[in-house]
């Protein structure tokens, strides 16, 4: 079958949920990625960070299929020998004292979510059914019934009422709308350290630590959403540690498998996560045998192969010589190691365009909000790939 055929037939029999680049993909290695009709082309995107090692990474392939060949799946009605040894893993990398695992990001948004609430009436002692969780304007945590409930962008919310009570929502980025929004029956505080699918927006230097201490004074979790931002793509392991600021919740997905596999994970404090008792909240899948050894190779990947020490190297690079493009389409150019955003004035009619013309001169990229242009490639590329590439985006910025 050629591009056409495979577009309309995903056309005709897929929901439209979804609008695509018209490039149909059936491989990849490393920062490349293959067409159905062989053209090549560098994956400027990472599946929205999900694979920050590189597509199909040898030593994560290895891993899945040995295991694979194994034990899948055992459910949680039974231990397997997987789970207990990432779980280990992650709590002496991050600090934490518990994790509990989960399949996709907004899973564990969910998770996190349902500790937090009964964190707040079990522990802090807020009446039953009157807690509150402050988010932000412009967030994106996801797609379900819960997390749209507190978006504030329309087309995720428009045809999806009646929407789940006790969110409240406060300007990203405004540490004085935060703590006069608190109150005694405020559990937590959810927010992105980069939003992002809001267009790559970075809060003022020092928010993140002004947010640990009012959260800290008011008795409040502070819950990070590091799905994207965590795992080395911003040049640190997390983004928070940006501020050296340290979550009470942080929950973390996309490149915890390297793009193999459906992986999340919510991290915290045993006070916090042990309000879970036996039969409140689980999944079939969630910290499945071959989910948990594709995740621990992961992280070894990231860990032995120095992606975040090189997300931070060549993001400086990028967003400099990005930053020195003279065309009259750019705003602003910003981001923090290999999560950038290129946002264009309203003159631009869009970003839409320029993403199509990237992809006909052999690069992928999606536009975010209308007008920016979200770069974020696999932490395995290097100088050489980036000058290939920056040569493909400062000519299509330069159309008219």
């Amino acid at each position: 079958m050629k591009t056409r055929e495979y577009i309309e037939t995903e056309d005709r029999y897929n929901a439209h949920n979804y609008k695509p680049l018209d490039v149909v993909l059936e491989r990849g290695e490393g920062i490349w990625v293959w067409d159905v009709e062989g053209n090549r082309y560098l994956d400027f995107l990472s599946a929205y960070s999900a694979v920050n090692q590189g597509h199909t990474h040898p030593r994560i392939l290895k891993k899945m299929i040995e295991q694979a060949s194994k034990l899948p799946l055992t459910s949680r009605a039974f231990r397997n020998d997987q789970l207990p040894l990432l779980a280990k893993e992650l709590c002496e990398l991050t600090g934490y004292e518990k994790m509990l695992p989960m399949n996709a990001g907004v899973e564990a948004v969910e998770t996190a979510l349902k500790a937090a609430r009964k964190w707040g009436y079990k522990v802090k002692g807020i009446p039953e059914n009157k807690g509150e969780i402050i988010t932000c304007d412009g967030n994106f945590h996801g797609r379900t019934i819960t997390v749209v409930s507190f978006s504030t962008h329309e087309p995720y919310r428009e045809g999806f009422g009646p929407f789940t009570e006790g969110f409240v929502s406060v300007p990203y980025g405004d540490i004085e709308a935060l703590e006069k929004t608190i109150n005694k029956n405020t559990i937590g505080f959810l927010f992105e350290p980069i939003q992002g699918e809001g267009g790559v927006i970075i809060p003022p230097s020092g928010y993140l630590k002004q947010v640990r201490d009012i959260c800290s004074r008011n008795n409040v979790l502070m819950i990070a959403d590091e799905i994207q931002t965590g795992l080395g793509r911003t040049g640190q392991w997390f983004a928070c540690d940006w501020e050296e600021v340290r979550p009470d919740v942080m929950i973390i997905g996309k490149a915890l498998s390297g793009g193999f596999y459906p992986v999340s994970s919510v991290l915290s404090s045993a006070a916090v996560l042990n309000v879970f008792q036996p039969g409140e909240h689980g999944s079939t899948f969630g910290g499945n045998p071959l989910a948990c050894a594709v995740a621990r190779e992961a992280l070894n990947v990231l860990k032995e192969e120095k992606l975040v020490e090189n997300a931070r190297e060549q993001g400086d690079y990028f967003l400099g010589k990005l930053a020195r493009i003279e065309s009259e389409h750019i705003a602003e150019v910003r981001g923090k190691g290999l999560l950038i955003g290129v946002e264009l004035k309203p003159s631009a009619g869009g970003a839409r365009r320029f993403a199509e013309a990237l992809m006909k001169e052999g690069m992928l990229c999606k536009e975010t909000h209308e007008n920016v242009i979200r770069f974020a490639p696999p932490l395995v590329i290097n100088r050489q790939d980036l000058d290939w590439a920056l040569q493909r985006i400062e000519k299509v910025l330069m159309m008219p």
